[in-house]
């Protein structure tokens, strides 16, 4: 199995700590205790404090705050109430270049009556009360570890917010519901799906490496493109199951699209899954006949995974086909995959791993702001295909 370079080992130094590039949630992890937006505008000392309020927009001025055509994603404003409008009961907060794709309103609008902790300075900001250098931010009461690096910034959102109107659901209301939460994303291009892939498959081992779905080889960044022993990229849902191609939308989704090596994309081609064949020269663990390919096991959940993705994803309301699992192989072009009862199996025995986690959680942070339900709550897949 894959290991994760994400394990912090040992016990952090003084000196560690002043150098690690890990920020964590004071709120969330009960070093402070929250104040409200109120004791904050009373207390602009120049001290840390962690304070909790609603998102009521984001300041452009002293006196104006927006709420919505918002500029950017540099600044929000908090209050005590998410109904309050006036600037004076607001406090203004900073957000650094970490944690804008993740907590700025221009790309996450959503926010905006939430509420939520922030950890930072309590010093002016647009010369109105504010909380600066922030450090830490966290829906009210989860706990958040965001990491960032000089490259890379993973600030998990938390997902039981994420998915709430999903709470409680079973069937087909469950799989309306996450629909209509993973439906609104951000989409690509198809060449953009290369650089894409660099970063959300990325050797954990080897950060100049991508790792091949199904050969699991470790294959150089660069060794991308049409011939023989480089990797391109793989529609793990067929791309003729539904007739979408390589379109922005269904075709350039990176929750289904994953590394592989020319030869062996050509040799699963537009395959349904199913149990047995022969072995795939080279794809060691891999097995294939004339209608249906079996992944190696280290990957067999990630592709049912990907696959209860798409069914819920793609209803047909949006230009392109509803895409739907069953229990067939030979789907041709009808916009249908299987088989159903062997991808549950698969998905059972193989759960998330730290790869196919932190895969989520990228896609999420950098490129769709979308998430993989299978992957969050695998519990979903018994819930919708029993």
């Amino acid at each position: 199995m894959r290991t994760s370079t994400w394990r912090l080992a040992g016990a952090l130094t003084a000196t560690a700590a002043v150098v690690t590039t890990l920020l964590v949630s004071t709120a969330a992890s009960g070093a402070a205790t929250p104040i409200t937006v109120s004791q904050a505008i009373s207390q602009q000392n120049g001290s840390t404090a962690t304070v909790r309020g609603y998102v009521v927009g984001q300041p452009t001025a002293t006196t104006t705050v927006v709420r919505s055509n918002f500029p950017n994603d540099y600044a929000l404003a908090l209050a005590d109430t998410a109904s309050q409008t006036s600037t004076s009961q607001m406090i203004y907060v900073q957000i650094p270049s970490a944690f804008r794709s993740a907590w700025g309103l221009r790309t996450n609008p959503s926010l905006m009556g939430k509420r939520i902790d922030v950890t930072g300075t309590l010093s002016a900001y647009f010369a109105h009360p504010g909380l600066t250098s922030s450090t830490a931010f966290a829906f009210a009461g989860t706990t958040t570890t965001p990491t960032t690096t000089a490259t890379t910034t993973t600030s998990a959102p938390p997902t039981d917010d994420y998915y709430r109107d999903a709470a409680g659901k079973t069937g087909s209301a469950l799989k309306t519901a996450l629909h209509q939460i993973i439906r609104t994303n951000t989409k690509l291009s198809y060449d953009q799906v290369w650089n894409a892939l660099k970063v959300t498959d990325e050797d954990p081992n080897n950060p100049a490496n991508v790792i091949l779905l199904y050969s699991g080889r470790s294959q150089s960044k660069t060794l991308n493109g049409g011939d023989v022993d480089d990797w391109n990229r793989e529609h793990v849902w067929a791309k003729s199951h539904g007739d979408f191609g390589t379109a922005t939308g269904p075709g350039t989704d990176l929750h289904h699209l994953r590394p592989e090596d020319v030869t062996v994309n050509a040799d699963r081609g537009n395959k349904d899954f199913d149990n047995g064949g022969t072995a795939a020269a080279e794809a060691p663990g891999n097995y294939t006949d004339s209608d249906s390919w079996e992944p190696r096991n280290a990957v067999k959940g990630d592709v049912a995974r990907m696959l209860f993705y798409m069914a819920v994803r793609y209803e047909g309301t949006d230009g392109f086909a509803n895409l739907e699992l069953n229990n067939n192989v030979n789907n041709g072009t009808a916009p249908y995959h299987g088989r159903l009862s062997v991808l549950v199996q698969w998905h059972q025995q193989d759960p998330p791993d730290a790869f196919e986690k932190r895969r989520n959680q990228v896609i999420y942070d950098t490129y769709q702001r979308n998430r993989n339900p299978f992957i969050d709550h695998p519990e979903w897949v018994a819930a919708i295909w029993s």
